[in-house]
């Protein structure tokens, strides 16, 4: 009798269990609270960032021009004022940008709270084709990407039968004038090509360069600076081990 008193007197108090049961069903509300407080934070945000004007777009900075004007770009690029900013498809803006001409490159980012930034990589001009009512520049691989009313001086003019970035003669032209030292490329008037192997170039002298292939451009730059010191007309340096001046 005496171990059933015990064991009865061990037992908890009937009004602490319910007072356990009531401090849990209160954590147990408040985590649920919690959760659909969360949930609506959520929404909420979600709802500002992709589809509230609030922190919809208010500036487009473009960075990078010198031939391009920043309309040209705007227009391509396609971005609405307005437009949430979360929700503007930056590549595809890349892609419509990228169709412009003189875009060799193009960056399209987001800057919070509500500007777009457009960083523009433009082709850089290195030699001309002339052309009925003007020319065109040309860039390091070959693409005719921006007419000009007139030839400019500072370049040199590309003579080929087919110019086009795919054609291998004009890939050795223009690997071979972008090779070469500045110094020697400065004084290059006319450049040609009939094949991947038979480059040509005339100087502001008037003096022929038979150049070759694009392959040992150093070498050749190197025996032709000391050849130029030799009176000649043409210098031909396509077999750098045997140059010749005639």
């Amino acid at each position: 009798m005496a171990t059933t008193r015990q064991r009865t007197r061990s037992r908890p108090p009937r009004s602490a269990g319910r007072r356990r049961k009531r401090r849990a069903g209160r954590s147990a509300g408040q985590r649920n609270a919690v959760v659909v407080l969360s949930v609506v934070t959520v929404i909420a945000i979600a709802y500002l960032l992709f589809f509230s004007s609030l922190l919809g777009v208010s500036a487009v900075e473009v960075s990078g021009l010198h031939r391009l004007s920043e309309a040209s770009v705007l227009r391509k690029a396609g971005v609405a004022k307005g437009t949430p900013l979360l929700r503007v498809d930056t590549a595809a803006a890349e892609r419509r940008i990228a169709e412009l001409p003189e875009v060799a490159a193009v960056t399209v980012g987001r800057s919070l709270p509500s500007t777009i930034t457009i960083d523009v990589v433009e082709r850089v001009p290195l030699a001309y084709l002339k052309g009925t009512g003007g020319a065109q520049l040309v860039d390091r691989t070959g693409k005719a990407f921006h007419r000009v009313d007139k030839p400019p001086k500072n370049l040199p003019e590309l003579r080929l039968t087919r110019p086009r970035p795919a054609d291998p003669a004009t890939k050795a032209a223009m690997a071979v004038l972008d090779g070469m030292p500045e110094k020697l490329r400065e004084q290059v008037r006319v450049i040609q090509a009939g094949s991947p192997d038979d480059v040509q170039f005339t100087l502001a002298g008037g003096e022929r360069v038979r150049w070759g292939s694009a392959r040992q451009g150093a070498v050749k730059a190197q025996v032709l600076a000391a050849l130029l010191s030799q009176p000649g007309t043409v210098y031909d340096v396509s077999s750098p081990e045997l140059p010749t001046v005639r």
